[in-house]
This record gives structure tokens, sequence and C-alpha cells, in this order.
């Protein structure tokens, strides 16, 4: 779990894969966009909203998949106006939250 700053959950992972690639030559986007892709499961955007309240603007699922170094993400919820709203995305690795007791589409469904 980690916290950057960023505009959406997209550029999210755009920075995670930037800051591996300024520390030299001997790390390349061939190797760290899909280790980044394959590491990382939800990306939660917050934003804050025009009364100053901090809000979620949009979850995505990573299902680990990368195309032309742009790593390819779910929109599981997103933001249209004061309601976030479930998509038709499913996160990846499901059975992965079911190890640990998190019944995913019990919580899907109540969204």
């Amino acid at each position: 779990m980690c916290t950057l700053h960023a505009n959406s959950a997209r550029e999210a992972l755009v920075k995670m894969c930037m800051l591996p690639l300024l520390a030299g030559e001997n790390v390349s986007s061939k190797f760290v966009v899909p280790t980044v892709a394959s590491s990382v499961d939800i990306v939660v955007h917050l934003g804050i909203d025009s009364r100053g309240v901090r809000r979620v603007n949009e979850i995505v699922g990573v299902p680990g998949r990368v195309e032309n170094d742009i790593i390819e993400v779910e929109p599981l919820f997103v933001r249209q106006g004061a309601e976030l709203r479930r998509t038709h995305g499913m996160p990846p690795r499901t059975e992965a939250f079911e190890r640990i007791g998190i019944d995913i589409h019990r919580i899907l469904q109540a969204g």
C-alpha cells in the first residue's frame, strides 16, 4: 500500500513507474512497467471537491496487462456528480481477496 499525489488513478500508475526510472540507466521501463502492473491490484483515487471535502473520485482494478508500455486498468467505480457509481469492471485476482476473508463480490454488489 502506498500514497502518492496524482490527478487520476492512471496517472498514479504512471508515476509509480516513473520514479524507479529516475534511479539511472540500470533500470528500464521494460522491467518497471510490467513489475508495477503485476504488483498493484487496485488504485483508489481521491480528490477534493468544490467545498474542500476529500472524496473518492474513482477506483480501478489493475489486471496486470501492459500494452505499449501502458498499464491497462479496469474501472470499478467512477464519480458522476455527487455519486460514486459502480461500473461493470471486476477487480483482478479476486481469489487473493477471498483468501484473507474479503467477499469482493458482496462488496461490489453493495456499491
